[in-house]
């Protein structure tokens, strides 16, 4: 997919189609931390149901608890497709697509959310997927169903403690600097690093509202070709809602724009970032 003239949107302003990445840091886990964790890691919920007594470590001190992270090789394998293939299918719905995703943020979450999904035929009819692939689900848990319910992403600064179930430390809701702070961590600056479902960001300090999303798809689940693509949503502008495209990772390499270039030297690519659920074995 080309570019045209007028670049491209997000978010209602001019960007290029981009990957992510994450900026949040690596961070030691004191002595102190430890203790902390060992003392909350006995702590009872009070939550009616199979999370009654929740694992409430945050072994990355990054705000995910460990009960939220994917534990194993097959789910975060699983998880990486479905975010890819369920980005990819509402671009090929087209005008079609689904009414909340209306910018690049809402892009993110739509195919994050639905990636916990149980994938059965019910679900297939209610998003309209066009193709259901053989994908299996995520089986470590299935969204709303979650130790969190609906509000799987972090809004808040700080590591997680066992108050931010209840605090509204969590919401349905995120924008898209929002799901880059807490939501998701830095890889890298070199697009080398990316993997599908991982993200790339970009800030451009000119624009009212700086921060451009995208996902990275690598090669299509739709259709054959060696090409890497990358995934948004234009957001609106003026009288128009916006879509979702699906350019190349080259033809993102060459936008006539270099501030979208996903490069080292582009101070406005704020790298490769990936979902902090895949923290740690990822």
């Amino acid at each position: 997919m080309s570019s045209n003239s007028n670049g491209w949107r997000c978010g209602g302003l001019l960007v290029a189609a981009t990957v992510t990445a994450c900026a949040s840091l690596w961070l030691p886990v004191s002595a102190n931390q430890d203790i902390h964790r060992a003392q909350v890691r006995q702590i009872d919920l009070l939550t009616p149901g199979p999370y009654a007594a929740l694992d409430v470590s945050d072994s990355y001190q990054d705000g995910t608890p460990d009960f939220l992270r994917l534990t194993s090789e097959a789910d975060r394998h699983a998880f990486r497709r479905w975010i890819a293939f369920l980005a990819e299918a509402q671009y090929y719905r087209g005008r079609d697509s689904a009414s909340e995703i209306n910018d690049c943020a809402a892009l993110l979450r739509f195919a994050y959310r639905e990636a916990l999904r149980k994938h059965d035929g019910k679900w297939a009819a209610e998003i309209a997927l066009p193709v259901t692939p053989e994908i299996p689900n995520i089986a470590q848990y299935t969204y709303p169903n979650t130790p969190l319910e609906a509000a799987l992403f972090r809004i808040r600064a700080g590591p997680f403690a066992p108050q931010d179930l209840r605090n509204g430390a969590f919401a349905e809701f995120a924008d898209a600097n929002t799901l880059r702070r807490f939501n998701s961590y830095f890889v890298s600056r070199d697009l080398q690093a990316a993997r599908r479902g991982d993200l790339l960001f970009f800030r451009q300090l000119d624009q009212r509202s700086p921060y451009h999303a995208m996902i990275y798809l690598g090669r299509s689940q739709f259709e054959a070709g060696p090409e890497a693509y990358v995934i948004y949503h234009t957001g609106p502008s003026g009288n128009s809602a916006g879509e979702i495209r699906r350019p190349t990772v080259r033809e993102l390499m060459t936008h006539p724009d270099a501030r979208w270039h996903p490069l080292r030297e582009n101070p406005a690519f704020l790298g490769v970032y990936r979902w902090t659920i895949l923290r740690g074995a990822d």
